[in-house]
């Protein structure tokens, strides 16, 4: 019954939606109905309300959706949504302010003359439309009132003509900023957190261990993370249209034909007419995007800029009569912008943390140009109100499309809760899981579902109701181990050509509402299919290498201040490769042992010089490790190949045999509910026999020797394992005794500089007493803190200003402590003299060890350091083989 009544939900939801009922509406509308009907038959036919839910009852799925919805969204560190509004404004503001109108006719009279020129100025504008206002109909529409006439105009064919257009309209759902990424990063984020516990439960059963390393952990993401993320393969997306056409017009010179326009002369006032066209909306754009991408802002911040970037434009761009003050809004914006951007340079903005009086001076500069730039605003909106009323219709629309977003996420919920109460979610999971193939036949499966959907639905119900039941399972596979923004923008380049598949492709009806009669629907759609087409080439392309996608967020994780400590653990892999990379292709570091082997430590301390010694002894073993873990990788490697065929078909069959056993666990739970009297009764225990004989027949496919295969290669992971913690430890006592050894030395000049300091307060231990003598000497041990290997001296200080701030001084034990620190000072300053012919080679060690065996022990890692972690990580690792 289960079955029935899922089938009956999603009848309902596609009837509604088929008829042309409002989504937001058709949604929850079907949830509701199918739970109600479920337990009204369960209380008619069983007495019981919850009899047709995998779990749980009416009461609990009717409210899990709003439950998890509210959960979402008042939970401070989920605020991704909040981006959606700001985001809308910007595009629907510079939709208002005609920028696609001179943009459209500055770069047909720029790339006219070449083959192609007037498809590839549409796509090229398409592309800043898509990164400025995001917004596929406008953007449709626009390109389509204003290029398509001058297309056909110059004898284009009508459906690559109509096809560049439709396409390049709705590049905005891929390349960033777009609504499309800011949902997706939140569904994904809570797929995530679902696919960790996948992960580790299935960890758990296959390893039988309690907690799961975090290396093999799911990562999530978020909408700044799904923004860089798409920047990359939406560039090679238009990319991809441009050549297209390009190539296109060569073998078809007359489908295509150049533009020349006598008139058109490439003068200084043609350029700065295309200045003027190209640099505003190009700023916003570096604004917006490199705010992000920079790590100075995040999605919601950068929806701000944005915003306020699109006011001021608009400012500028609406049509008004005269031109008096037309640009001082935006002129008095951009002198603040350069004079905060100055002072931030220059001074410390904080003011809780000013050191110096220069320091008011920028603080001063940033206040007046925050003003200036709040003035600018203020202009801009009092503008774009007092033309046509601008403003209220743009927040208005606004507000209207954020609404639409937000009830379609709501009604999604509940229909994704109702589908998830009537076994759905268990359903799609067991099909995917059975599937043959693993990973990437569940992919291509889940993807080519997503483009069919997309003949019939909107991408935000796409987005809404299958991503949040698809992407656990897909993220949890540990053979794939894709990154949550990978997936993500794999499904929002799928998701793209919704826009564009009829027949409820809203690309098309957008164009057809303002195409000419001449241009036939079916010229549109035959149009639209070579772009298609493309698309799915660069889903292809970007599938087949992840690197597009990852490196870009990584890159910009690693650059930031809240980059993850060399030590994470996810990073040992990456770090231990680029380690044996530096090895192989430097002698730095042999170097530099060498050196260190060479220094003579006699006068040095014994402490001192075990420890460095100890450094050196660690540093041979770590090279001894890298090459061990070389070793043990390559017969993991050797091994995997026929142990990984036995591991999935066993891994299968205890799949099955769980479900199976979760299978017999409700059966015999309904049995003791119901009781053995029950009519339901034969029929459950013949179900649970079935169901035992099915398990016995699965446990007897598994191998016979499977323990002996599983625990000798286990034997090879370990192995590895045990190089990698080896060398991890070597690694970082080559690095530490010797580097402290090496700061010991290094502040010599400091220690000596201590002696007067030190005598100074001689006077006061032989004659002082009370707090405030104590707080002059405690002033004195303050300095001598300072400098590393003094703490002897410190702690006898610190005795003998103990025994002045007494009631009752002990002058005697005062001055013996105090002569104890100027001795130990004596003995210190003299080995420290003696050391210092060591300090180079000490140097020359620690500073050759310090970008290999060292890293570990830094706080972050050095630019070069991180570039070459963002491309380690920036490919997936198949981590199944630890399952």
């Amino acid at each position: 019954m289960e079955l029935f009544f899922l089938l009956l939900l999603v009848v309902i939801m596609a009837t509604a939606l088929g008829s042309g009922y409002p989504v937001a509406f058709a949604l929850p509308g079907a949830a509701i109905i199918s739970i109600g009907l479920a337990a009204l038959a369960g209380y008619a036919f069983e007495g019981n309300t919850d009899a047709y839910f995998h779990s749980g009852g009416p009461q609990q799925w009717l409210t899990a959706g709003v439950t998890n919805l509210r959960g979402v969204y008042w939970e401070v560190e989920r605020d991704t949504l909040i981006a959606i509004p700001l985001f809308i404004f910007m595009g629907i503001m510079l939709q208002r302010s005609k920028i696609a109108e001179d943009l459209l006719v500055t770069m047909a009279q720029l790339f006219g003359p070449v083959p192609g020129g007037l498809g590839i100025s549409v796509v090229f504008v398409g592309a800043l439309l898509a990164a400025t206002t995001g917004i596929v109909g406008a953007t449709v529409v626009a390109m389509g009132m204003i290029s398509l006439p001058a297309m056909l105009r110059s004898n284009y064919s009508q459906s690559l003509a109509t096809g560049t257009i439709a396409a390049s309209g709705t590049l905005g759902q891929i390349i960033p900023p777009s609504i499309v990424l800011i949902i997706l990063a939140d569904q994904l984020a809570s797929a995530a957190d679902q696919a960790s516990t996948l992960r580790k439960s299935l960890h758990k059963d296959a390893t039988g261990e309690l907690s799961m390393p975090s290396i093999f952990d799911v990562s999530g993401t978020s909408a700044g993370e799904m923004f860089l993320g798409a920047l990359i393969p939406g560039l090679v997306l238009v990319g991809i249209y441009m050549i297209y056409i390009l190539v296109y017009a060569i073998l078809k010179p007359k489908a295509a034909p150049a533009v020349h326009d006598k008139d058109q002369k490439f003068n200084l006032a043609f350029w700065g007419r295309v200045t003027l066209t190209l640099v505003p909306p190009l700023a916003l754009i570096f604004l917006v995007l490199g705010s992000i991408i920079g790590g100075i802002a995040t999605v919601n911040q950068a929806g701000a800029i944005g915003a306020a970037g699109a006011l001021i434009m608009a400012s500028y761009r609406l049509p008004t009569e005269g031109s008096r003050g037309l640009f001082l809004p935006a002129i008095i914006a951009i002198v603040s912008l350069v004079a905060i951007g100055f002072a931030l340079a220059n001074f410390e903005m904080n003011v809780k943390a000013m050191d110096e009086s220069a320091d008011s001076i920028g603080i001063a500069i940033g206040a007046v140009a925050t003003v200036g730039l709040l003035v600018a605003l203020i202009m801009s909106a009092f503008r774009a109100i007092r033309i046509d009323n601008t403003l209220q219709q743009v927040m208005l629309e606004t507000a209207k499309t954020t609404s639409l977003v937000f009830i379609i996420l709501l009604g999604a919920a509940m229909l994704t809760a109702a589908f998830r109460g009537f076994g759905g979610e268990e359903l799609v999971r067991e099909f995917l899981n059975g599937l043959p193939g693993g990973f990437w036949t569940q992919f291509v499966i889940v993807m080519a579902v997503i483009f069919v959907l997309g003949f019939f639905l909107d991408f935000i119900e796409i987005a809404v109701v299958v991503v949040p039941i698809v992407a656990p399972i897909l993220l949890s596979d540990p053979g794939a181990n894709v990154t949550a923004v990978w997936l993500g923008v794999m499904i929002g380049l799928n998701m793209q050509t919704s826009f564009l598949t009829p027949p409820f492709g809203f690309a098309l009806f957008y164009l057809r509402g303002v195409a000419p009669a001449v241009v036939k629907t079916l010229q549109i759609y035959k149009g639209v299919i070579p772009f298609i087409v493309l698309q799915l080439v660069a889903l292809g392309i970007v599938g087949l290498y992840p690197p597009l996608v990852n490196y870009l967020p990584n890159r910009v994780s690693f650059l930031s201040e809240t980059a993850p400590p060399p030590r994470n653990p996810k990073l040992q892999l990456c770090l231990e490769d680029y380690v044996a990379d530096r090895l192989a292709s430097t002698s730095v570091t042999q170097d530099a042992i060498e050196t260190g082997r060479m220094v003579d430590l006699s006068a040095l301390p014994e402490d001192l010089a075990e420890d460095f010694t100890s450094g050196l002894d660690a540093a041979d073993e770590a090279i001894a490790q890298i090459e061990a873990i070389a070793e043990t990788d390559a017969a993991v490697n050797a091994a995997a190949g026929e142990y990984r065929p036995q591991l999935t078909l066993v891994r299968g069959l205890e799949k099955q045999i769980r479900r199976l056993r979760e299978e017999r666990d409700v059966a015999a739970t309904t049995l003791s509910r119901i009781g053995g009297d029950s009519e339901r009764a034969p029929a459950l225990e013949e179900e649970i026999a079935h169901i035992d004989e099915e398990i016995a027949t699965l446990e007897a496919q598994i191998p016979a020797d499977w323990d002996e295969v599983h625990d000798r290669f286990a034997e090879l992971t370990s192995a590895e394992d045990a190089a990698r913690n080896q060398y991890r430890r070597a690694a970082d006592d080559a690095y530490s005794g010797p580097a402290e050894v090496y700061a010991v030395l290094g502040d010599n000049a400091a220690f000596m500089a201590l002696e007067g300091p030190l005598a100074d307060v001689r006077s006061l231990i032989e004659n002082g007493q009370g707090e405030a003598d104590a707080a002059e000497i405690e002033n004195v041990e303050d300095l001598i803190g300072e400098v590393e290997g003094a703490g002897d001296v410190k702690s006898a200080l610190a005795s003998a200003r103990r025994e002045i701030d007494e009631d009752e001084v002990d002058r005697e034990a005062a001055v013996a402590d105090y002569e104890e620190a100027l001795e130990e000072y004596a003995a210190q300053k003299q080995w420290r003299m003696d050391a210092e012919g060591a300090l180079p080679g000490i140097r020359t060690y620690v500073e050759g060890v310090k970008g290999t065996f060292g890293i570990r022990t830094q706080d972050r890692f050095t630019r070069a350091q991180a570039l070459a972690m963002a491309r380690c990580t920036a490919n997936h690792r198949d981590v199944s083989l630890n399952f």
